[in-house]
């Protein structure tokens, strides 16, 4: 095919445009990553605050590398927009926007609202590449039909891929250039040019036969961390009935070295994705087969229990010192879902303190990358970090370790610490419970 071709030669001398849908951490890591690669880029969001932040150079969302993504707005090669207007310019177009869970089941507005923009805009010899989280069949059976509404055919107008996101925030080892990006479209022609354009980002680009091989692999990466997590969050309420240590059993365990993978126990799962891509899979399960996909509803509502469990350790350990839950006074440390990301979303350190809340307890918190932090009927301003404020704590629960803190400052001035996620490591003291 003639555009195909010509798209391919645009792709390996990076003269090709990208317009980029959604600047989430997703959307505009991708962003930064094309344009450092040497493509000019437009990253739209419908969030004109966002777009006005980023365009003034301020990079606020979390779990975007700051550096890379300075270095790209520096270049001159990335640009902003609230509206989708380059797409009619664009030489590719990358849909990242959010895809969450509404009624046990994917909300795909999102998409949808994208796809039928896109396709408003829609030219000849574009490639069209769905990045959101989402259930086999979305890009062929949703995203498809909408695009075709412009006249164009894909297959022999447009090219159309699906490559998920694997981007984990926070993470210093693995970025986008260094981990391999799975490619699927709905014909070889559309995988062929889709990994082309990849390939200028990553170092690896590992193919399937098509967009729904690749979207379910997305979800069988996180269904199987959260089916684990589920195993270890379990395996830690038997070690404390038993009166076992539940990191040293994981720990005497990781030293097989074959066929053994720690994953480690916590307040429950949180992030866009492990909580809510099982749900997915178990939605589609019942919807397609009428049957329940059973390990991953079963995973999910042990996860889902975590902050509960959590809540009723802390008011056992609060108990042993002959204090109430209701009116204790409670100092939560880290709220967001994981260390060193500012990122609330689905945090299950956020759920043990609503549920504190809830059971009576005064509870304050303190993170460094949250002032304010609204929950059903919690509502409050980030506490300091303080001796007093440590001191004068009934227990200080250590939910989401941010290296920040210096916790043995911490567990030296506070009279009981409960450690959610083992962040005292091996060392056991007179003052800290376990999870």
């Amino acid at each position: 095919m003639k555009r195909q071709a010509q798209l391919l030669g645009r792709l390996e001398t990076k003269s090709a445009c990208v317009c980029v849908i959604g600047q989430g951490y997703v959307g505009l890591s991708l962003s930064v990553g094309a344009a450092n690669a040497g493509m000019e880029v437009v990253g739209m969001d419908i969030d004109a605050a966002r777009v006005e932040r980023l365009s003034s150079g301020v990079v606020d969302v979390p779990g975007v590398d700051h550096a890379l993504a300075l270095m790209a707005l520096g270049s001159g090669r990335l640009s902003f927009a609230t509206d989708a207007d380059a797409v009619a310019s664009a030489d590719v177009v990358v849909i990242c926007v959010p895809t969450p869970v509404a009624d046990h089941g994917p909300d795909l507005s999102a998409i949808v609202t994208a796809a039928t923009s896109v396709a408003a805009r829609l030219t000849s010899g574009t490639l069209v590449v769905l990045e959101s989280t989402t259930y086999p069949g979305t890009t062929e059976d949703v995203v498809l039909p909408l695009l075709e509404t412009s006249g164009l055919k894909a297959g022999r107008d447009f090219a159309l891929a699906f490559s998920p996101e694997r981007i984990d925030p926070g993470n210093s080892k693995f970025g986008l250039a260094n981990t391999p990006r799975i490619v699927g479209g709905i014909d070889s022609a559309s995988t062929e040019v889709a990994a082309a354009f990849y390939s200028q980002l990553v170092d690896s680009v590992h193919t399937v036969s098509n967009c729904r091989a690749a979207e379910l692999a997305k979800l069988l990466e996180n269904t199987f961390r959260m089916v684990n997590i589920a195993l270890v969050n379990e395996l830690a309420q038997l070690c404390s009935d038993q009166g076992i240590d539940t990191w040293e059993v994981i720990g005497a365990a990781a030293t097989k070295p074959f066929g053994f993978m720690p994953f480690y126990p916590g307040p429950g799962v949180g992030g866009h994705c492990i909580p809510l891509d099982p749900a997915y899979l178990a939605w589609q399960s019942r919807r397609d087969t009428g049957r329940p996909y059973r390990l991953v509803e079963l995973a999910m509502d042990i996860n889902e229990a975590m902050p509960d469990y959590v809540v009723r350790r802390i008011g056992d350990a609060l108990g042993d010192r002959g204090v109430t839950l209701r009116g204790a006074r409670i100092f939560a440390l880290g709220v967001t879902y994981k260390p060193n990301v500012g990122d609330l979303r689905e945090s299950a350190a956020v759920d043990v303190i609503r549920k504190l809340h809830a059971k009576g307890a005064e509870v304050r918190f303190h993170d460094p990358f949250v002032a304010d932090l609204r929950a059903g009927g919690y509502s409050r301003s980030r506490s300091a970090l303080t001796a007093a404020a440590l001191a004068r704590s009934d227990c200080v629960a250590l939910l989401t370790p941010h290296d920040s803190y210096d916790l043995d400052w911490v567990v030296e001035r506070a009279g009981l610490v409960f450690d959610a996620r083992n962040a005292m490591g091996g060392v056991r003291r007179p003052n800290v419970v376990p999870l």
